[in-house]
């Protein structure tokens, strides 16, 4: 995968040492994917699903998942290793909240009740980045606004505009995590990025959609 960053040297390492029977190499990778993950995790995490799961359930989860199929992963090395975990860490979050909406579909309700920090990730680059004195006072009210607007966005476009805003994936991993090509990738982007300003817009947040 010529346009995707590789793994750092000392991730290569381990993975070449786990895959010539150094079992205790995987215990390494392990502790040191783990806080990328629970970034990762934490990021991506549906509030709503707290009653359910928590981000630690999910880490573990994922890890488990990694165990079970790094002999697979090794023999194919689809993908650099952190992808890997990234995309398999989606999955989980992805499985969870489909499982959840389709149990409560009809009582869920669509606007986020406080603004979570993925709303104000997604949205800070088209906002100003110097707020006046009274932005700042009113940064909670502002905050509640952006999140009202982010919740008009469908699961799609939540999801690529942290995956792009908010982490600053380039494409071509942004569509190794979501399964579509990278020209796929920056047309969903630039469908979401209109979206979202329009919603901006109706709150208030923008002077005009562009």
């Amino acid at each position: 995968m010529p346009d995707v960053s590789p793994d750092s040297a000392q991730t290569q390492d381990l993975l070449d040492r786990l895959r010539d029977g150094e079992a205790a190499a995987l215990d390494d990778l392990l502790q040191r994917c783990r806080p990328e993950l629970r970034s990762f995790v934490e990021l991506h995490f549906d509030p709503r699903l707290r009653a359910r799961a928590d981000p630690s359930d999910i880490v573990q989860e994922t890890q488990l998942e990694l165990v079970r199929r790094m002999d697979d992963f090794l023999s194919k090395r689809p993908m650099p290793f952190r992808l890997w975990v990234r995309k398999k860490a989606y999955e989980r979050l992805l499985n969870l909240r489909r499982d959840h909406m389709t149990r409560a579909r009809r009582s869920v309700q669509r606007e986020v009740a406080f603004p979570d920090r993925s709303s104000l990730l997604l949205a800070r680059p088209l906002l100003a980045r110097d707020p006046s004195p009274r932005q700042r006072v009113e940064a909670r009210e502002r905050a509640e606004r952006v999140s009202r607007a982010v919740s008009h966005l469908n699961e799609s476009d939540r999801e690529i505009l942290l995956l792009r805003h908010a982490e600053d994936l380039p494409f071509e991993e942004i569509a190794c995590l979501l399964d579509i090509t990278a020209a796929a990738a920056r047309k969903r982007f630039g469908r979401a990025l209109i979206r979202l300003q329009t919603h901006l817009a109706a709150e208030g947040l923008l002077e005009s959609a562009q």
